[in-house]
């Protein structure tokens, strides 16, 4: 019963994270990126607190550490997937969510920088490189492209990648003491208020659009079950799992993503983007070679 449990959440977990960048394109038709990126952090930050406050008395930040990390996870960790909102305006959604599954291997190469523990061997640091390799045939860069939309908008996605994944380090270093689902609820809402003051610098109008339904449903969805719920779960997976098992939503995702993009939203699938996901999950591969053998060996069992 616990294993189908588990089974259960990692499906939701990623079916939510898959649907999400589809769900960001909807919402660019209503709103502008940074006004619907603060209206889905502020939606999520409000959820993760109220249920932090329901469930622990420990929920306001009370030491510098928990304050770094807030101020870590809101200004980087969210406020930097507003470069993702601008940049599904100019790529597919499947395109992003393929650049975002190079998390993994960038929180290896920041995690060996920042963090005194990691270490990087020297099929690690391969890893990373074919994870990059994997990054340059989707963003396929040359002269005559480097001003096309399309790669502005890839280099985006990858910009907002760096800075969430620099922010997660960031956070860890930090040490703090706040339960996750509260500081995660802080950091929603100093990344929204980034994102808000940021969309009107940029001249975004913060108005209901015509088709009001619609437009607060999408922000309902992102908000509530991706923002709050996914969230939620993933943090319980990886309480139960383990961060290894747990970020294979990240390469689990994009497939989804896909999918839904290419059925609902009628968009193209890139081959080589595709092929630059298999790529990249190829350099996680031997990022975490030896913990992906230990773990397909439990899973096995003795004589198996």
């Amino acid at each position: 019963m616990s294993r189908n449990r588990t089974a259960v959440g990692f499906l939701l977990v990623t079916v939510l994270f898959g649907t999400s960048f589809p769900a960001i394109e909807v919402g660019l038709r209503y709103f502008p990126p940074l006004v619907l990126g603060a209206l889905r952090y502020f939606l999520s930050g409000a959820v993760l607190l109220g249920f932090a406050v329901a469930t622990s008395s420990h929920w306001l930040p009370a030491s510098r550490r928990d304050w770094a990390a807030v101020g870590a996870g809101g200004v980087l960790f969210i406020g930097g997937t507003g470069f993702t909102f601008i940049g599904q305006q100019y790529v597919t959604s499947g395109v992003a969510a393929i650049l975002v599954s190079l998390t993994p291997v960038l929180t290896v190469l920041f995690g060996w920088v920042l963090l005194p523990e990691e270490r990087l061997s020297r099929r690690g640091g391969l890893g990373v490189a074919v994870g990059f390799f994997g990054v340059a045939l989707v963003l396929r860069p040359s002269p005559a492209s480097l001003f096309d939309a399309a790669v502005f908008g890839k280099a985006l996605v990858l910009l907002a990648t760096v800075l969430v994944t620099l922010g997660t380090i960031l956070v860890r270093r930090a040490r703090a003491t706040l339960p996750i689902p509260a500081l995660t609820g802080w950091a929603m809402l100093v990344g929204a208020t980034a994102q808000l003051v940021a969309g009107l610098a940029r001249g975004e109008p913060l108005a209901l659009p015509a088709d009001v339904g619609a437009a607060l449903a999408t922000v309902a969805y992102l908000g509530i079950l991706v923002g709050a719920v996914a969230f939620g779960l993933y943090f319980w997976l990886l309480e139960r799992v383990g961060a290894l098992e747990a970020n294979l939503v990240t390469y689990l995702t994009p497939p989804v993503t896909l999918v839904v993009g290419r059925v609902f939203l009628a968009e193209r699938v890139d081959i080589l983007a595709l092929v630059g996901f298999l790529v990249i999950a190829a350099g996680f591969a031997l990022l975490k070679e030896r913990e992906l053998a230990a773990q397909l060996a439990r899973y096995r069992g003795p004589g198996r």
